[in-house]
This record gives structure tokens, sequence and C-alpha cells, in this order.
């Protein structure tokens, strides 16, 4: 039917790279679109709920002649946006509005209207842990809500060592997945302590869901994406400028993730006195830090001046954020105010909570839900709080 993609001789273009004679399809062609889309309804009429759209980036630009006449070089790029358009299109059609998502490996620009993105083959190594990172901020700084990676890397297979320090940066992005090639990415084919790190932080993550959630509700309507680099919420200290180790994960979590096998981290916190969500230590900014850290901690710091939601259910993702949530009260400077909200999981806001410090006091006002929540207050000072 002329569906794929053709060679300016009128031959279909092949390929033995990845599966004997594989052609692509040849997404601006309208009638090649309804055809492709006819085969994933077939799945979606099975129970299927998603698609991971792979690859899309390896596209030949020579001696190429599109359905709609498109230049074959402007179309490397452009390739990506109509393959996901097309089965976030169906998504849509069939799922609903808001419903649909894909998991995308390619893109280019506008693509983000399709989300969510992952990095694509990593290798399992601290290196390329570390140009994950750079590359995410980078597709962050393009305007890409959602990225995430392979946990412990996707080519070879990591040391039990790499694994847990990546397992804790896999749980601290907006999705998380294990995945590889050569082996499964089960912990407990490394080690017993991997399971006990990775129970821990797939444990947090759950908790951290009402935070989280409201984060993504964020990168929806605001474009603002989850995880940014520093200098975006940041812009008036230089010393982010250049930051490539560490991220924003939403307005108030600082992560910096272990590269050594010793343990230690370098990272640099901007001005203000900021606590450790995980161990409660309180370390002073507008400067470099440098610490040591088990597989069971990190650098995970709250920013001052923040209320945190916590849920209460730590087994899965999707729950009643607002069911006994607790908010944490990180205030540690006298005339600091802070505020945040609950939403439902479908995105509507259904709880607020705003503090404000004065004195060695902390003014708590919630409004809406059910009155089913609880509070603490994150670091050294002991202080009274007053809700309302």
């Amino acid at each position: 039917l002329g569906y794929l993609m053709k060679k300016t001789n009128g031959d279909v273009w092949q390929t033995d790279m990845w599966q004997a004679g594989m052609g692509l399809v040849d997404f601006t062609n309208p009638g090649a679109v309804e055809w492709y889309q006819t085969k994933l309804k077939t799945l979606l009429d099975m129970g299927v709920d998603c698609f991971k759209t792979d690859f899309g980036e390896r596209i030949p630009v020579k001696d190429i002649a599109y359905f709609d006449g498109s230049d074959p070089v402007k179309m490397h790029n452009y390739y990506t946006y109509l393959y996901n358009r097309a089965v976030f299109d169906l998504l849509e059609r069939e799922r609903g509005t808001g419903e649909a998502v894909v998991f995308a490996r390619s893109a280019t620009v506008g693509g983000q209207q399709f989300p969510a993105h992952w990095g694509g083959d990593c290798s399992a190594a601290y290196s390329s842990m570390a140009e994950t990172i750079r590359s995410g901020l980078s597709l962050a700084c393009a305007g890409f809500g959602f990225w995430s990676h392979d946990i412990s890397g996707f080519e070879n297979t990591a040391p039990a060592d790499i694994y847990k320090r990546w397992c804790q940066f896999g749980l601290l992005s907006s999705h998380s997945r294990l995945h590889g090639s050569s082996s499964y990415r089960v912990p407990w084919l490394f080690d017993e302590e991997a399971c006990r790190v990775l129970r821990k932080f797939v444990k947090l993550k759950c908790a951290l869901m009402p935070y989280l959630y409201l984060q993504a509700v964020k990168a929806h309507e605001e474009g603002i994406p989850m995880m940014r680099p520093m200098f975006v919420e940041f812009p008036g200290d230089r010393a982010c400028e250049t930051l490539d180790k560490q991220y924003m994960l939403g307005d108030s979590l600082l992560a910096a993730p272990v590269f050594k096998e010793s343990g230690e981290v370098e990272y640099y916190l901007p001005e203000g006195t900021w606590v450790n969500l995980l161990t409660g230590k309180t370390v002073t900014g507008g400067r470099w830090q440098k610490e040591t850290h088990d597989y069971f901690s990190l650098p995970l710091m709250v920013r001052p001046g923040s209320v945190i939601a916590v849920g209460s259910n730590r087994e899965k993702p999707d729950y009643n954020y607002a069911e006994g949530v607790k908010f944490l009260l990180y205030l540690p400077e006298d005339g600091m105010e802070a505020a945040s909200a609950v939403t439902d999981l479908s995105g509507k806001t259904v709880m607020t909570a705003c503090a404000r410090r004065e004195g060695n006091r902390i003014f708590l006002s919630v409004n809406g839900g059910n009155g089913d929540y609880t509070y603490e207050v994150l670091g050294k000072e002991l202080l009274s709080v007053a809700c309302g």
C-alpha cells in the first residue's frame, strides 16, 4: 500500500540492523498513520494501557522520498514528532483526554506534548550515570517536563555498588524503571543489601507521591519540568549556572546522587540553612559541601521555606493523597512563609496548607480534606505549632 518509507528510486527502504528486512512507517502519509494506529488499537482492545515508543532516531537521510515530499535531512528529527504524535493521538482517542501517555525514547521540538521520555541506552558505569543527569537536565531546558533513565544502565551489567547508587537516583526521578539488555535488573541478583536499598527508595517515592504529583501537575499547567537544573530555581546564584551533577526535584527538594564507590559526594547548596530529608542533618548553604553517604542515604535536601506533603501509603504510587497526609514544615528563619497543596489523581487541588513562622512559633492553616492530617517540624529547633 506504499505505507513504508521509500528510496528515491521507488523501492522500499530496508535494513537488517535490528530485524532482517525491516522497513519504517512513513508517518507523512495519512493513510500509513491510520493503518499503523489500527494495529495498536488491536492491542488497546486487549487491555493494553499505553505504549513504549522505542527508537525513532535512526532515520536515513540520503536517497529517501517521503510521501509528502519532506526534506529527508529535516525529517531526521521531525520523524520522532510524527511517530509519537500518531501513538499519542490514538491513546487520547481511545482512552480519553488526559489519559494518554507514551514512554518515548526520541523527540524534537514539540515532543514534550507527548510525555513521558527516557534517555535511551546508557551504560552501567558512573560516567554514564553522570552523562544521564546532564542529558536529562539539557532536555528539561528544552521544556520536557518528565524524563527518566534505565536504572543501573542499559548496556552491560553494573556491579552491586553502581546498582545501589543508581537505584537512589532512579527513584528520585519523575518516573522510574529497572531495565537492561544483558541481564535482569532485579535487586536479588546483585546482593541482599541491594534489595533493602531498592525497597527503601521505592517506599520513599511512594510516600513522596503527594509532593511529586503536585510537581507533575505544575509541569503540565505551567511548563516547569519536574526535574530541573539548579539555575532554574536560583537564577541569581552564579555558582548554579554550571552545576551538572545535581538537580532540583520540584520546588523544594535538591538531589545530589553519589558517583563514587567510597560514598563521597560533593555538591553545592545555595544560600540558607537546608536540612537533609533522610538524615535530619542541617547544612549551611552558600558554599560547596563534601560528605560521605552509605547506600541508604544521599544529599536529599529540603529547601528553606518549604511545606512538603508526604502520603500515608508506602506500597503504591496511586492512592488518596489527602488521607492521612503529613505536612513537613521547614521554616528555619523568623518571618518565613511557605505553602503547599495536595491534589487528587485527576490533578485537582483538594487540600492546601500554609505556614508562617513568628519567633519560635509556626502558624499552620490547612484547608480542605477532612481534617485527617498531621505535621512535623524539620530542623534542630523545637518550635511550637499553632493550627488553624
